[in-house]
This record gives C-alpha cells, structure tokens and sequence, in this order.
C-alpha cells in the first residue's frame, strides 16, 4: 500500500476534460506531465491540484485576510490528499529577462 504522506493522492478528478482520473503523484520529487494538447495537463495540474492547493491555504488565514483576496471555487473532484501550500507560475512568459527564474519572478529568492 502506498503511504498517504509520500504522495499527493487525486481521485475522480472531473475538471473540464478529465473524466474520473485517479492518481498518486510522489512528492519532493521532480514530476512532469506530459501529454498531446487538449488531453488535461493543465486541467490536472492547475485546475485542479493547484486550485485545491491554494484554496485549502486561503481559507487558513484569518476572515480578516480572506477578504482581500479571491477565493478560488472547488475543484470537481472526489478526493485529493497530501497537498502542501500551493504557489502557480503562469504559463504565459511574465518576464522579458531571459534569465528570470521562478525565485526572481515571484520574488521569494
């Protein structure tokens, strides 16, 4: 059995295209999704992971907090487990530097 604290756990991930995808991502480890165009690797990643990510961390903070910021709606989906605080780098180009790095562009370095 793999266990719950090593992995990011998705079950019936229905986000836009997805169709009940289930799957354990590992963590602290380098993941890539690769895939045709239009087969849900953004849907996965960002539409779902991210977002469930990021809405677990907002609703955290203080009512205070929240009210300054846009709450992202729930993913459709039956289950994810083992998701930390999530941070997301748009997938558009947000810097003209050609040496900009994910620290420099968010500015946690």
């Amino acid at each position: 059995m793999i266990e719950k604290h090593n992995f990011i756990r998705v079950r019936g991930a229905r986000e836009h295209n997805l169709k009940g995808v289930d799957l354990d991502i590992p963590r602290e480890q380098l993941v890539v999704m690769t895939g045709l165009s239009g087969s849900g690797k953004s849907s996965l990643a960002f539409d779902t992971i991210y977002a469930e990510g990021q809405r677990r961390y907002v609703e955290s903070l203080s009512a205070y907090a929240r009210q300054f910021l846009e709450l992202m709606g729930k993913p459709d989906v039956d289950l994810i487990e083992g998701l930390s605080p999530a941070i997301s780098i748009e997938q558009k180009t947000t810097s003209k530097n050609p040496r900009s790095t994910v620290g420099t562009v968010t500015e946690i370095h």
